[in-house]
């Protein structure tokens, strides 16, 4: 199952965009052997500041076709680092050939893509900028697919 970190804004050089460089690096060693992978980072601008509705096409337009569309939202679910790896391999099981994890601008996702959404999800309460999101969801990619390899990278 190909992931594409579809998010908006462009990552400038810099330790965020080196974490990113890394996980996704690990991830595809880990995770090729369990059928996930590769990962890679789709970057959209709204250039014309048109706001979350005009982010929102931008956002759909790098959505490939059928793929499961996962937004990460402050009011999506919160999971443990084993139940998301499960919940990958679970997408990865039901012959999902893309996933599409999705991650708005400063004001966050666009309610109209958050209902067209197959899944929400939240990496807890507290709200992140988008930048950092990307480098904690490229690491949580890599320890699923460690969790589901049975390496000991995650520790419970």
């Amino acid at each position: 199952m190909r992931i594409h970190i579809i998010a908006v804004g462009r990552l400038r050089a810099g330790p965020e965009k080196d974490l990113i460089g890394d996980y996704l690096t690990r991830f595809a060693r880990s995770g090729r052997a369990l059928g996930l992978g590769p990962a890679r980072v789709v970057e959209v601008e709204d250039r014309k500041n048109g706001g979350m509705g005009n982010e929102a096409a931008l956002l759909r337009r790098a959505i490939p076709d059928g793929a499961l569309i996962a937004v990460l939202d402050e009011r999506g679910r919160v999971e443990s680092s084993p139940d998301f790896a499960q919940r990958l391999a679970g997408w990865r099981d039901q012959g999902r050939g893309d996933l599409a994890l999705v991650i708005g601008g400063a004001d966050g996702i666009d309610p109209a893509l958050r209902a067209e959404a197959d899944f929400a999800l939240s990496l807890g309460k507290m709200v992140w900028p988008h930048m950092l999101v990307r480098v904690m969801l490229a690491e949580q990619l890599y320890r699923a697919a460690s969790i589901l390899a049975g390496a000991p990278y995650h520790r419970n």
